[in-house]
């Protein structure tokens, strides 16, 4: 097992902004090795060595950067810092152009396209259609089953995610290839970027990816093409982005189409998935958390499936979120590219430089944070999250389109299945995150235990 590297921080020339060198790099490889086996516990040992720390990724260096006020500039400076590289390269394999991978030219545009979908008018009937997939999800659950929890809430997310894009319906079977093939690409994504060589390696792997691309693109692709057809506006996210219009008056291309949707769909359940299976091992050890959150939805819910009506009366479950977000961003690294001879704090910075802001490593900020690698769901009533340094959905032009709609399904699925279900880790280890684009747990398999009103965990 590769471990992270222990030395002593090197000494910082700037007098406000700590730079450093990540210690250990490897010949040809330089810090590959330890972002591929244990990237988390690399990260953490980043922080010791100043707020800007250069890592080589083989031949590549990548300045990795925690200071709250310089990523905020990072991420709102669009003269320059731009979307591009290693890793959006192959995030625009599978995603294509859409919203969360276009550069800054294209991205006023296409946002302004993708607003309608999420208008704050339209929550209450997406909030129904969560509650209806989640419903869905415990009714197949059985008492004394044992379930990976994060391919649960995966299906749950996936499936929320095609109904809210999709109504008009796909067949289960085009559902499950779709998600599937997500299963098999997203870590396959990451994998790609701390390791662009395997894509030029023969293995069984490699082809798994390209067959799981091969399934994704053709299934997005028919989708589109048969909402077309139709001609039927279903009042649902693609009929609104097949009625949209560019400043000029011009819809959509259909290359358009399916780099927006893969977008929506990826953002709609990866990210929310691993938040609320976060959320739940936990919960499941902190015994004092669990019981307010039993004690709050017992009080809202009273065994009925959490609606949009009670998320203003859910205070606690909705910290819980906030919480897991901060400790576990979904988006733990967005990278920039500098698109020109720039400075960062000071000291030159060249064009086509990589700039990697770590919200993983700002959320945890010892000197912002008080004791910040502690699951506290409490810090957010008594004032203690320092509000600049709190950016789990981005920041600026490019702040994720989804917030309110992620947040959403995470709070009402937390609340109902806590209400309904005690679920207890198989293991006592704490949860070793997967290697992908978004900070999944990895595994986690959990005993089910039907939870009456006002129940007890199992002893």
């Amino acid at each position: 097992m590769i471990n992270p590297p222990r030395t002593t921080a090197s000494s910082p020339s700037d007098p406000t902004v700590a730079f450093g060198d990540a210690p250990g790099a490897l010949p040809l490889l330089g810090h590959l090795p330890y972002l591929a086996a244990r990237p988390l516990a690399f990260l953490d040992s980043l922080p010791a060595h100043g707020d800007v720390v250069r890592v080589r990724m083989g031949t590549r260096t990548l300045h990795v950067v925690h200071e709250p006020a310089l990523v905020r500039r990072i991420l709102t400076d669009r003269h320059d810092f731009d979307r591009g590289g290693v890793l959006y390269d192959k995030i625009r394999a599978v995603l294509g152009n859409g919203l969360a991978t276009c550069p800054h030219a294209e991205h006023r545009r296409q946002r302004r396209a993708l607003q309608p979908a999420f208008r704050q008018a339209l929550m209450a009937r997406y909030a129904t259609t969560m509650a209806a997939e989640t419903e869905a999800l415990t009714a197949r659950w059985r008492p004394g089953d044992t379930v990976d929890l994060t391919r649960e809430t995966f299906r749950l997310t996936t499936a929320v995610a095609v109904r809210t894009l999709f109504s008009a319906g796909i067949s289960d079977r085009a559902a499950e290839h779709l998600r599937t093939a997500l299963e098999v690409l997203l870590p396959g994504v990451y994998t790609r970027v701390v390791a662009p060589v395997v894509d030029h390696v023969p293995s069984p792997a490699r082809r798994r990816y390209r067959r799981a691309l091969a399934v994704w693109r053709t299934g997005v692709a028919d989708i589109v093409a048969a909402y077309r057809a139709t001609g039927t506006d279903h009042e649902d996210a693609l009929s609104l982005l097949l009625a949209a219009r560019d400043a000029d008056g011009r819809p959509l291309t259909d290359a358009d189409l399916c780099d927006q949707v893969a977008t929506l769909v990826l953002a709609g359940a990866e990210t929310t998935s691993s938040t609320i299976a976060w959320a739940l091992r936990l919960l499941a050890d902190d015994p004092d958390a669990s019981a307010r959150l039993h004690a709050e939805v017992d009080a809202v819910l009273d065994g009925r499936t959490a609606d949009h009506t009670d998320l203003a009366t859910l205070p606690f479950t909705t910290d819980v979120v906030r919480e897991v977000l901060r400790l576990y961003p979904p988006a733990w690294s967005v990278t920039r590219t500098a698109v020109r001879d720039t400075t960062l704090a000071g000291r030159p910075l060249p064009a086509g430089s990589t700039v990697m802001c770590c919200l993983y490593l700002v959320h945890r900020r010892a000197d912002l944070f008080h004791d910040p690698a502690r699951f506290a769901p409490d810090r957010w009533t008594t004032g203690l999250v320092p509000r600049d340094a709190y950016v789990p959905f981005g920041l600026g032009a490019t702040r994720c389109i989804g917030d309110v709609f992620g947040m959403t399904e995470a709070v009402l699925a937390l609340a109902t299945l806590a209400a309904r279900w005690h679920l207890t880790p198989v293991s006592t280890r704490p949860p070793r995150p997967a290697p992908r684009i978004v900070l999944s747990p990895g595994p986690l398999p959990m005993r089910l235990a039907p939870r009456r009103h006002g129940s007890a965990p199992p002893s």
